[in-house]
């Protein structure tokens, strides 16, 4: 077909008036820079984990970087609530590879630990399933040097969880601190009942009044779910408030924030994708994330039959994750809330919601219609290559 100039004036007629009509071109901004630049100020994140045990820790820190270098959220410290120093050394393994190795790290003392869970739950005397932490922050590379850089020797160095919990609060704008607390809830109990010292002279629940705008917690049952065909009710114990009951307790029935509680139903309905793990890290050789998720899943492997192939045989649940896309992200729309209420933890570590107008505490739900937006948003900051600085 032959093309006159004729013709190429009339296909350029229409786009010359849409570029007058719709003024200066300006360049694309990203959609997180867009939602930064609309939403200020943002949160000062501390992140309150156990991260021992099970492998939702490590993909909600992984997310919590992620957030970190879009601007999202500005993490300023991380609190362990498992009295064991490789905690410690593995948070410092994973901040340092996402080039944030100056996040304070706070460890438990006089707390939970291995002799503890083996007091605790008598049956699980080979507790826990893995020991991830110690295993990668000790890997090393075929001629000597650590796989993973970090820079404590000993995670048992680190400041007391409890103090550096004060001192990062004191340091903070009034209201701007958000906690995400998925593990145990031994440190934010020692929080509420601390007395003002040398970082502050408020008490702990005085001093949270002040800094803290929000608890976002991974905890207890609202709904019922299946699990190997079986029905477990709503108010069934959950781990994070059974292995420190009396603390969960106080938490719940003294916090003075508004508290939102992500439920074991919610991570349990949203499994993170096993086949992620070997496609969308290999960006790099080796990768603690990847390589904690896998390590994991071989060791449960040996205990669970319907594990074939590791790491894309385990879709492990979201648990923790969720509690971080709701604390970053709480008006996107992923989750829709419960009425207010009161929630209260029950003698055997199990939980019950009651309803009030009043009330200071809320819980996660999940439609069928929020699934797949809400797992792609994990799977996609989970798996964010760190940026340099």
């Amino acid at each position: 077909m032959l093309i006159t100039p004729k013709a190429v004036l009339r296909a350029l007629v229409p786009l010359c008036t849409l570029l007058i009509l719709s003024g200066p071109v300006r360049a694309a901004v990203p959609a997180y820079e867009q939602r930064t630049a609309e939403r200020a100020p943002i949160a000062n994140v501390i992140f309150d984990t156990d991260i021992w045990s099970d492998v939702d820790d490590t993909l909600a820190l992984a997310m919590l970087h992620a957030l970190h270098d879009r601007h999202e959220i500005n993490l300023v410290a991380v609190t362990i609530s498992t009295e064991e120093p490789s905690c410690a050394t593995y948070v410092d393994v994973v901040d340092t590879f996402y080039h944030h190795p100056d996040v304070p790290i706070g460890l438990v003392r006089h707390g939970i630990g291995l002799e503890a869970f083996r007091k605790r739950f008598p049956p699980a005397s080979n507790w826990p399933v893995t020991r991830y932490t110690q295993l990668i922050s000790q890997e090393t590379k075929s001629d000597g040097p650590l796989l993973y850089p970090r820079s404590l020797s000993d995670g048992s160095s680190v400041p007391e969880a409890l103090s550096l919990l004060r001192k990062t609060l004191a340091a903070q704008p009034d209201r701007s601190v958000v906690i995400i607390e998925v593990g145990y809830h031994t440190n934010l109990a020692r929080l509420l009942m601390s007395k003002g010292d040398a970082a502050s002279p408020l008490s702990g629940v005085d001093l949270i009044a002040k800094k803290v705008r929000l608890l976002s917690v991974m905890a207890g049952r609202f709904a019922q779910t299946q699990d190997n065909g079986q029905t477990v009710p709503k108010e069934t114990p959950e781990f994070n408030l059974m292995v420190d009951i009396p603390a969960a307790q106080t938490v719940f029935s003294t916090w003075p924030t508004p508290i939102v509680d992500s439920g074991f139903e919610t991570g349990v309905a949203m499994p993170y994708p096993g086949g992620s793990i070997r496609h969308d890290f290999a960006y790099v050789p080796h990768h603690p994330i990847s390589d904690t998720y896998t390590l994991y899943c071989n060791e449960m492997k040996a205990r669970d039959a319907r594990i074939k192939q590791c790491p894309e045989g385990h879709d492990h649940a979201t648990f923790d994750l969720t509690a971080v896309l709701y604390a970053a992200r709480p008006d996107d729309g992923y989750f829709s809330l419960s009425p207010p209420g009161t929630i209260s933890v029950l003698p055997d570590g199990g939980s019950r919601f009651t309803e009030s107008p009043g009330g200071k505490h809320r819980y996660l739900i999940l439609s069928e219609s929020q699934r797949a937006r809400t797992l792609e948003a994990m799977r996609m900051l989970v798996s964010q290559p760190p940026v340099a600085h």
